[in-house]
């Protein structure tokens, strides 16, 4: 079971950090691959000693089964490269296969004198190789029981009995094993925390990009259109004083096409102010909702009442744009198609719940639940949609209609 545990440990889709897992992913996959060509440079050397008569005499591989153990091992060699890309496969496969790479050259330290074999020295390159590709203290075990494993099989198979410098072999190898592991091990650790402060710092720096950005760009719109739309008020107003001085009968249609057009521009300019807060992050929804709701009686003469329960806390900048949308949109529809006489708006907050009712009492229509046709509807549907929110719309002719939109704070912030 703690073997299974291990081997399931090494599937990197159980980070919780994206970053951190495709870097970890990537800088695996990088040293799997020279892996594989430190692999292929041993067997273009184990090739020449199955072809030298001497040289596989001196390490007792003389039977066919040491071609089929060199074709096994390219076999391997090969299926550990072509599955680098697939990361649930490339880390037990990779892990398994040098395993074997590790039970050979065990085999061949044995075979050449055991602990005075001048194989020996290759058990701390796999070392190093354990500790690179998997740094944790279950997989770096099967390098550091390679000597005592040796010595055993020098008992048993050779009857060398183990001497004084035989037991200075053991202590050294293992105070250098150690001695690799510490740092290797530190060092992986010191470049995992220092990408991850790279991380922290990247992601800070594109945080203020963004602000940046978004205060340039409040800067020009402000700036720019926002300048347009004052001029344009001034020129209402200049316009407004010439048709007063003309003829009566023109001068009342004048005045009024000019208030229509010098209030339209005003619209604009709080529309504009409200962006600016949006993008600036100083969006207040419970005051702009009760600015907007005073503003638009006071200029279509629609009677608007707004009342609310609680105080909502800072909501996402996109949850509070679409409640303020969609009251922008009910009040339209209240005003130009319903012909209603009194609006009600509502605004609760119930923990951990938000919601905007926006009640009118004007002829209302027959509400299907596709609502085809009312693309302002459909808007305000899909923008509740996007945050994770609910939209209900309740009318029907001559009884008015309701708008309720609810959203819980918790999937508001995941949306």
């Amino acid at each position: 079971m703690e073997v299974e545990g291990f081997l399931a440990s090494l599937d990197p889709t159980r980070s919780t950090s994206l970053g951190r897992h495709s870097y970890v992913e990537l800088r695996f996959v990088t040293r799997a691959r020279t892996l594989f060509y430190a692999r292929l440079a041993f067997l273009t050397i184990g090739l020449g000693v199955l072809a030298i008569p001497g040289w596989s005499a001196a390490f007792g591989i003389r039977s066919l089964w040491a071609f089929a153990v060199y074709f096994g091992m390219v076999g391997y060699s090969v299926a550990s490269y072509l599955v680098l890309d697939r990361p649930r496969a490339n880390r037990v496969v990779t892990f398994v296969t040098l395993c074997l790479d590790l039970l050979v050259m065990v085999y061949l330290i044995a075979a050449s004198g055991g602990l005075g074999s001048p194989l020996l020295a290759t058990e701390l390159m796999f070392t190093m190789l354990f500790v690179i590709l998997f740094p944790k203290p279950l997989a770096i075990l099967p390098p550091l029981l390679t000597l005592p494993i040796v010595a055993q099989i020098d008992q048993l198979l050779w009857g060398h009995k183990v001497a004084v410098l035989d037991l200075f072999v053991l202590l050294w190898y293992s105070a250098i094993n150690f001695i690799i592991v510490y740092v290797m091990v530190y060092l992986n650790e010191r470049e995992q925390a220092q990408h991850e402060e790279l991380v922290v710092l990247q992601d800070g720096l594109k945080e203020l990009a963004v602000v940046e950005e978004r205060n340039r760009l409040a800067r020009e719109i402000h700036d720019g259109l926002g300048a347009s739309l004052s001029s344009l008020i001034i020129q209402a107003e200049y316009l407004e004083q010439l048709g007063r001085q003309n003829k009566p009968e023109q001068a009342e249609t004048l005045v009024r096409e000019i208030q229509e057009l010098k209030g339209v521009a005003e619209e604009s300019i709080d529309e504009l102010r409200r962006n600016i807060s949006m993008m600036r992050d100083d969006f207040e929804l419970l005051s702009a909702i009760e600015d907007y709701c005073r503003t638009w009686e006071a200029r279509s003469k629609l009677p608007v009442h707004f009342d609310h329960l609680g105080r909502p806390p800072e909501l996402p900048s996109e949850v509070s744009l679409t409640m303020f949308r969609i009251l922008q949109e009910c009040l339209t529809n209240a005003t130009r198609h319903a012909e209603a006489r009194k609006v009600d708006v509502r605004l609760a907050w119930v923990a951990p719940r938000v919601k905007l009712e926006i009640v009118d009492d004007g002829k209302g229509f027959v509400a299907d639940p596709s609502l085809k046709g009312h693309y302002g509807l459909l808007n305000m549907r899909e923008r509740a949609k996007k945050v994770g929110g609910g939209l209900e719309i309740e009318s029907a002719e001559g009884e008015g209609t309701k708008v309720r939109f609810e959203v819980e704070l918790g999937k508001a912030a995941r949306a």
